[in-house]
């Protein structure tokens, strides 16, 4: 094979020969995990993504809620990349994929060979096709939909301290200053408990004038409990410190409308709600049928227990995007541990094919499960199923999401926020940008 100067040029140079090319679709952490696995490797790889930086997808929430801001959680990719010499960048969004060809089909009209192809899409929001939903609930899965999510709630209590300001005594309109959390698994709970810290700590002193009874965090979970990936006790707790932090809930009643001004609920009931989070699924993303394989249940890639799509040997799904199952049968879940073993997989079943050796199956180690409830509350279950709650969790938890930060700067940055929001019960600035077609990203198809 040829190798190209450069690994983000595309095709062969004149009379240059080239070595194997891998491209990478997605710069989350199996994408940035398999460009470290290939990085002395004798091949050239190319990391294609729609958004120039990578995204710490666990603490979006803290963003929406003002704990921290965007480029606390958020690293160029060129940045990451810029380390390893074998591996480039580019900047677009593939609308087409000729496995026949190995040729990829980019929105501005260009195209990329490859000999290997990695696709790391990740997943999206799904709506269940409930009405109203794609329109006017806010989903959790970008940092355009962070920032939507912080700038729609503080501009509420802007209009709401505006409305008070103007008639002296009036009531604050319904559901204005409430935020419906659509969801009660791990995202759900730790949005609904950093809004009621939010609420109780920080902007009760921002807008002194304002009767927070009228404050709200209601979440509303189809099932009967809370964190349903855990032991029941371990959801039952997450329930009753939410409880004591002012935080609803409607159990037992699915979302059947979502409005401007609201949700309906199957139970008849209607919550006025001027905020409608939305974290109640995901789907994988919709490059997955643009390949024209095999696609599971919910947009899942069919793939083999090597992560290889049957009759495309050289092209390997990965992540939330895999429909790779289980030595019983059952879906990986859309986890990030499961995203960043896979990563590493893939990186390794091309080691071995540049060495003439046999794909490996994947074997996924489940390091177990944790959400935080909010300050000094947060829940552990290990894979044995061994249970921690409280101070200790919420500690271990703050430590493996800063380990997991790409980059020093972000892990300081984020210690240090963190260090002042405890010490001083505040939160980062708490600034409202102009809204822009690109910050609720409800209809993006590559969110």
């Amino acid at each position: 094979m040829t190798a190209t100067a450069d690994p983000a040029a595309g095709g062969d140079g004149a009379g240059v020969p080239r070595r194997p090319r891998v491209v990478v679709i997605g710069a989350g952490h199996a994408g940035l995990e398999i460009a470290r696995g290939l990085r002395r490797e004798d091949v050239d790889v190319l990391v294609v993504d729609r958004h120039n930086y990578h995204t710490f997808q666990p603490l979006l929430y803290q963003v929406a809620t003002a704990g921290l801001q965007p480029g606390d959680i958020a690293q160029p990719v060129r940045h990451i990349l810029q380390r390893y010499r074998n591996v480039g960048f580019r900047l677009g969004e593939v609308v087409g994929v000729d496995l026949r060809a190995r040729n990829l089909a980019l929105a501005d009209g260009t195209q990329e060979a490859y000999d290997w192809l990695v696709v790391a899409a990740g997943a999206t929001t799904t709506f269940f096709g409930v009405p109203g939903a794609d329109e006017f609930a806010l989903p959790l899965k970008t940092l355009a939909n962070a920032i939507e999510i912080r700038r729609r709630v503080l501009a509420a209590f802007e209009q709401a301290d505006r409305a008070r300001m103007a008639t002296p005594g009036a009531a604050v309109p319904p559901g204005l200053t409430t935020v419906a959390v659509v969801g009660g698994g791990a995202t759900g709970v730790e949005t609904a408990g950093a809004f009621a810290e939010l609420f109780d700590r920080v902007l009760v002193h921002d807008y002194p004038g304002l009767d927070f009874s009228q404050a709200r965090v209601i979440v509303i979970e189809a099932g009967e409990g809370l964190l349903d990936a855990y032991r029941p006790h371990i959801g039952e707790y997450a329930r009753r410190t939410l409880e004591r932090r002012r935080v609803e809930f409607r159990f037992g009643a699915g979302v059947t409308r979502v409005d401007e001004h609201g949700v309906e609920l199957s139970s008849g009931e209607r919550l006025p709600a001027a905020t409608v989070v939305w974290a109640a699924g995901v789907r994988a993303h919709p490059l997955g049928e643009i390949l024209g394989v095999g696609v599971t249940r919910g947009g899942c890639v069919a793939v083999d227990d090597t992560l290889q799509v049957p009759g495309h040997p050289e092209v390997m799904v990965i992540g939330d995007l895999a429909g790779a199952a289980a030595p019983d049968g059952t879906l990986y879940p859309q986890v990030a541990q499961v995203a960043i073993q896979q990563g590493r997989l893939a990186a390794r079943q091309i080691r071995r094919a540049l060495r003439g050796l046999d794909p490996l199956p994947f074997r996924y180690r489940d390091l177990g499960n944790m959400a935080t409830v909010g300050r000094n509350a947060a829940v552990l279950q290990t894979p044995g199923g061994r249970t921690l709650t409280g101070f200790i969790a919420w500690v271990g938890w703050l430590f493996v999401h800063v380990i997991n930060l790409v980059g020093l700067r972000n892990r300081l940055q984020v210690m240090v926020s963190w260090l002042y929001n405890y010490l001083t019960y505040d939160r980062g600035p708490r600034l409202i940008f102009p809204p822009s077609p690109a910050d609720g990203a409800r209809k993006d198809p590559m969110q």
